[in-house]
């Protein structure tokens, strides 16, 4: 029974490797850049690869680090917290049926469950072959180690190779937008793309670029709602 378990997990891993590379590059730029970062504020690996692993929310920790460095205010990074991962309430939800039936490792799918993941997830499906929730597990287990291990070369390498670390975080925007790039070519995904586009411009041009996201997220979700008929006959 267990043999038979290590060996469907063995073949979804081989699976899903493909599919995860994009977020490899990416993940191991970032993650490098995070270690690096923290290793000047005086952190080591320990703690930047602690944080990694346990907090895992990317966007989230290179605005801790700031707050680390600075007079702790527990509620400001409560709020702060909120604020940028917000976002996860809206596509966590789209997951519940996905993830449904997974048993004990759909606690482990969900704390996983950054962006990247989500992209992958809500546009492949797993091979005939493949059992998903392996399949799944794969994608959330590789994009998790992905972070996790780039934090460590960062937090390792970072004193032995001193240059100009400006422009690292690009390669952030630069995965978004590869995976962006590779849903649009999806049947279908092109008109919600056109109407994610839309509607982030909007956000961007009444509140501004530092509070776009959330209202941006909020504009989709209700133009998405109200046009589901239309847009379900289209896709």
């Amino acid at each position: 029974m267990e043999i038979t378990k290590r060996h469907k997990f063995r073949h979804a891993l081989a699976a899903a490797f493909p599919h995860t590379l994009p977020v490899l590059a990416g993940f191991l730029v970032l993650g490098i850049a995070y270690g690096m970062l923290m290793l000047e504020k005086g952190y080591g690996p320990q703690w930047s690869v602690l944080m990694s692993a346990v907090a895992f929310c990317g966007s989230m920790q290179f605005v801790a680090i700031t707050l680390l460095s600075t007079a702790f205010q527990p509620f400001e990074a409560l709020v702060l917290s909120l604020l940028v991962n917000a976002r996860h309430l809206f596509y966590g939800l789209s997951m519940l049926d996905k993830y449904k039936g997974f048993g004990k490792v759909k606690g482990f799918l969900i704390y996983t469950l950054c962006d990247e993941t989500f992209s992958i997830v809500s546009s492949v499906n797993p091979p005939e072959d493949v059992e998903p929730k392996y399949f799944y597990l794969s994608i959330s287990l590789l994009d998790y180690l992905y972070w996790v291990f780039g934090t460590l070369l960062g937090g390792l390498l970072g004193g032995l190779m001193p240059f100009d670390m400006k422009g690292l975080d690009f390669a952030l925007t630069a995965l978004f937008v590869v995976l962006f790039i590779e849903q649009m070519k999806k049947k279908g995904n092109w008109i919600l793309g056109l109407i994610g586009i839309a509607c982030a411009l909007i956000s961007r041009f009444v509140f501004g670029a530092g509070n776009m996201v959330l209202p941006a997220l909020i504009i989709i979700l209700i133009t998405l709602l109200a046009g589901r008929k239309n847009l379900c006959n289209l896709c």
